[in-house]
């Protein structure tokens, strides 16, 4: 009878080709016994692959490490799941089920068009969604001129560094705005919250438009159906992790469910021509939860980021295709939600004294982070007797080492028997060489005990010789410098001639070809 049994079940496998190969227990002459097993492949089983989080490969079997980027321990295990006859459920399928009742009834066949026909009657600079106000002009600057419509919007950020708070204040300004023909709806999704949670906040953050919808819920396709018949101006989901796909394997914030949850919204994105904002966690590396492929889906990717003892806030565009990467948001945090901070330098910037002995050892350096420049504080320390040589903070140390030894072969000064301390007010981390002359002028200070005044800034690199070298984008850097009311500012003598000519009234530019130049001028008697 097991015999029997046996056999049937076989050839019922044959028949829907899912039979193997038989797995030997005991048996007598050959024959299939009752504790031999059928391998079969399983109707229905997911395919296994290995996803990096980092830079997106996959593999069918698990590695060391990632045989693209080569980082160690970043291969995650990705489901991809298989319907009851063995096929599998794509990305387009579960998007397409996702959005059929946005989709026409009778999709015409459409081919390659004209680019001329394309941008034919289309204002690229209105077509834009505006951003109104002081506020909205910060962040349509980081947009690159606002938010396209059509487009995948992904903000990440730590926990509680504002990301939703950002995000409503957006979606009142887009649900109020008078220059797209009047207030319009505008839907924000949360997974997270209670719809009066939501209201709570958008109460303290002053938010009362009519035309701003809530709506908590985690699945897709209720979402896409629920706010069909609002027609929305702009769609927000709070957060990608939350929501799940029908029909997809895993569990909302897995991998799988992220990467197809994505692709649903950017085809229903590109479908409706509404904009889509996502707000995304990140693990603990700093990076958006999920594989990497998912800020390949996206069209914009924004980073909210902020020390966590301080109320400054900053946007910083990390891919932007209808933009440029360069430019950043500049945010305070408040009772009533973020303002923009007119003067970011004062994030760096510490009380400004008189001179006294407390500026002795600080300079003001002039960086820039993407388009923006900002003024910060280089403080030096030097000690003689000291059991610790060195101490370097926000700043490279090989860059320093470097500094301190021109300071002593080329302008003379005993540091060799001195401990140094270096640090970056407000502990930031300078990464490029226009503070080469900042720091060389605070150790200086320090180590001659005596103070800079509080009105001078410096700009510039310093080379193995010496000499003073110019950098990039030195007349952007000299106009702040101006603005904030500084009376004279340090830069290389090749740029004196160039910036002078601009005509910085109240301000006076002095070019110096070496250091020797920088310490007789600074700290005459």
């Amino acid at each position: 009878m097991g015999l029997s049994s046996n056999r049937n079940e076989i050839e019922d496998l044959k028949k829907e080709n899912r039979y193997v190969g038989v797995r030997k227990g005991s048996s007598v002459n050959g024959a299939v016994g009752s504790r031999d097993r059928a391998v079969f492949r399983t109707k229905g089983k997911s395919k296994i692959s290995w996803v990096c989080e980092i830079c997106g490969f996959s593999s069918g079997q698990w590695w060391g490490s990632c045989r693209a980027c080569n980082e160690v321990g970043t291969l995650k295990q990705f489901l991809e799941a298989k319907t009851g006859s063995g096929n599998k459920v794509s990305g387009i399928e579960a998007s397409e089920n996702a959005v059929r009742s946005w989709l026409p009834q009778k999709p015409g066949e459409s081919g390659p068009l004209r680019l001329t026909d394309v941008n034919r009657g289309m204002n690229l600079l209105t077509w834009r969604v505006p951003l109104s106000g002081l506020f909205g002009s910060e962040v349509e600057r980081v947009l690159g001129g606002g938010l396209v419509p059509g487009s995948l919007v992904l903000v990440g950020g730590d926990p509680g560094v504002g990301k939703s708070t950002l995000v409503l204040q957006v979606a009142g300004i887009i649900a109020d705005s008078e220059d797209l023909g009047g207030p319009a709806p505008v839907v924000y999704v949360s997974g997270e919250e209670s719809v009066e949670q939501i209201g709570i906040r958008a109460d303290r953050l002053e938010i009362g438009t009519e035309e701003l919808y809530l709506y908590s819920s985690t699945d897709i396709e209720d979402i896409l159906r629920k706010i069909q018949h609002l027609s929305p101006r702009a769609l927000i989901i709070d957060s990608i992790q939350t929501v799940y796909l029908k029909g997809v394997a895993g569990s909302a914030g897995g991998l799988t469910q992220v990467k197809e949850c994505t692709s649903a919204l950017l085809r229903f994105a590109k479908t409706t021509n509404i904009p889509i904002i996502l707000i995304g966690h990140v693990n603990k590396a700093g990076d958006i939860a999920g594989p990497r492929v998912l800020e390949h889906i996206v069209d914009v990717v924004l980073y909210m980021e902020g020390e966590k003892y301080s109320s400054h806030r900053l946007l910083r565009p990390v891919k932007n295709r209808f933009g440029s990467t360069d430019e950043l948001g500049v945010f305070e945090m408040s009772q009533s939600g973020l303002a923009v901070v007119s003067n970011p330098s004062e994030i760096f910037l510490t009380e400004q004294h008189s001179d006294s002995d407390f500026l002795a050892g600080l300079a003001v350096a002039v960086i820039m982070d993407g388009s923006r420049s900002f003024l910060i504080e280089i403080q030096a320390l030097c000690v003689s007797g000291s059991s610790v040589s060195r101490h370097i903070n926000g700043i490279q140390s090989s860059r320093a080492d470097m500094i301190i030894s021109v300071l002593i072969k080329q302008a003379g000064l005993m540091l060799q028997e001195n401990a140094i301390f270096l640090n970056v007010v407000s502990g930031i981390m300078l990464t490029e060489t226009a503070g080469d002359v900042a720091i060389a002028a605070a150790i200086c200070s320090s180590f001659l005990e005596f103070p800079i005044p509080n009105n001078i800034a410096f700009i510039g690199e310093i080379g193995l010789g010496g000499e003073l070298r110019s950098v990039p984008r030195m007349e952007k850097r000299v106009l702040t410098v101006a603005k904030l009311g500084y009376k004279m500012c340090v830069v290389p003598k090749s740029a004196e001639k160039s910036i002078a000519n601009l005509g910085f009234e109240g301000m006076e530019i002095v070019g110096c070809k070496n250091l020797k130049e920088v310490i007789n001028t600074v700290f005459k008697a």
